[in-house]
């Protein structure tokens, strides 16, 4: 059974393992959200996630006959990297079954700890079967990525560090996939003081945990679509389910267009680097959705920042789009000498910043001297947004 007394002790195996992050306060996201916000910076933990601590203290307490066979285990990126990192340290063989979408760095970086990476086509739950086929056929031992009570132990020290951190803290947002790292959270942090809040957050395209909790039951989804690959599960543990209905107060979803803006709020307000899976539990607060935390103090699990490089300039632009910091106009007008500069004047005097600008002739049907003129522009926010729009149409410009 999962105890207290567990989690200790896997503080105590990972002092020397893991590092203990900082815990940071954030006056500008305070200030944005209207709570007082600290963030539990475990993208900069080793391998760049919490997944290591779970993981590390699993493989610690393996029997030596176990060791000695070796250990598999499955992962979107985060699990498998921590995997490969504790059994390095122990000298033991192990196997990792990934997802083939899988973002390139993360199998590159497990590989670098030394495991052997097997590709497995579809999502996290295939590289799961995969890895149960392996398992029986070997006899390696499955380090599974959140429904272990010793991985959930393991995850658990985090919920310890905060509660030493910043003792008077009123909740705690974590981000959820399988549950390991709520469920971790919320039974320290319950077992100490049963007053903090804690919550959790999942992506509205992998709502596992939410749906399985509303409806008192476990559920598996069709499918899963989101941004957020390290919390893409379709159907939480049995040691989560319960652990969650039990110590968890409350589970809100999110759009990969609010984890967009997150993510982009770390990095520009934070300096600061998250995955998809590690800036939910911001996106939650930032969008209002968790009751009750207003002029609050509040702890958002930044639980990892391996983020593949290649879409993180499409998440920026995704995330520019939804705080209102970029914006695309297109405005009908005759075809006439000086309209692009009416226009463009209008738009500097009001303090946007002209990005593109594409020229259209009209199509059947309109006037056959009109244009039309589509503008994509920087902005402060959607306010400065309507000013600009406002000030076109007084000045007589119709917009599309």
């Amino acid at each position: 059974m999962l105890s207290l007394d567990k989690v200790y002790h896997a503080q105590y195996v990972l002092k020397d393992a893991v590092r203990k992050t900082d815990i940071i306060y954030s006056p500008v996201l305070s200030a944005q959200t209207g709570s007082e916000i600290y963030l539990k910076t475990e993208n900069l933990q080793l391998t760049g996630s919490f997944k290591v601590r779970g993981a590390y203290y699993k493989i610690s307490q393996l029997t030596p006959e176990e060791k000695a066979k070796g250990v598999i285990a499955c992962s979107a990126g985060n699990h498998a990297q921590g995997v490969a990192l504790a059994s390095k340290k122990f000298g033991i063989k192990a196997k990792i079954t990934m997802p083939d979408g899988a973002p390139i760095s993360k199998v590159e970086a497990t590989k670098s700890y030394g495991a052997e990476v097997i590709l497995v086509p579809g999502v996290y739950d295939d590289a799961h079967n995969e890895a149960e086929r392996l398992k029986k056929e070997y006899g390696y031992t499955f380090i599974h990525p959140f429904d272990d009570e010793d991985v959930i132990a393991g995850q658990g020290t985090i919920g310890l560090e905060i509660i030493n951190q910043l003792e008077d803290v009123d909740a705690i947002v974590v981000p959820v996939g399988g549950g390991g790292l709520i469920s971790g959270v919320a039974f320290a942090v319950k077992s100490l003081n049963p007053k903090i809040r804690v919550y959790g957050v999942q992506s509205a395209g992998a709502p596992s945990m939410l749906n399985s909790i509303k409806d008192n039951k476990i559920e598996t989804l069709d499918s899963v679509s989101t941004i957020a690959d390290g919390i893409a599960v379709k159907e939480p543990g049995v040691n989560t389910f319960n652990l969650c209905e039990k110590y968890v107060d409350g589970i809100v979803s999110v759009t990969d267009d609010q984890v967009s803006a997150a993510i982009l709020a770390l990095i520009e307000k934070q300096k600061m680097i998250a995955e998809g899976a590690g800036a939910v539990a911001l996106a939650a607060v930032m969008f209002d959705k968790i009751p009750d935390i207003k002029g609050k103090k509040v702890v958002c699990l930044v639980s990892g920042g391996n983020i593949d490089v290649t879409i993180l300039s499409r998440v920026i632009n995704r995330g520019l789009l939804m705080s209102g910091r970029t914006c695309t106009l297109t405005i009908e007008l005759m075809d006439k000498p000086g309209q692009l500069v009416q226009v463009s004047t209008i738009i500097a005097n009001c303090g946007g910043n002209v990005t593109a600008v594409l020229h259209e002739r009209s199509n059947e049907g309109s006037d056959i001297n009109g244009c039309y003129l589509r503008i994509q522009i920087e902005t402060r926010n959607f306010e400065h947004t309507r000013q600009i729009e406002e000030q076109l149409k007084a000045q007589g410009f119709k917009l599309i």
